[in-house]
């Protein structure tokens, strides 16, 4: 189980990115906590319910399964 943020910073492609507590990328600051999560699927099917208006992403890093563009 780990917590999730998603970077409420928008990436040069246009994606937020969902990160796992323990990513070198893990945001400080303008972010919004997801929750704790068995895994990055749940995590980024909440941060899209939450912010639906948004081209939500894992991370490639630390959320690679979930790492679409």
């Amino acid at each position: 189980m780990a917590s999730y943020r998603l970077n409420l910073n928008q990436q040069a492609n246009g994606d937020y990115e969902v990160h796992k507590d323990d990513c070198r990328y893990y945001p400080s600051q303008n972010y919004d906590y997801l929750g704790v999560f068995s895994s990055c699927a749940p995590a980024v099917a909440e941060a899209k319910r939450k912010h639906a208006y948004k081209r939500i992403n894992g991370c490639k890093y630390c959320s690679e399964p979930c790492h679409t563009s």
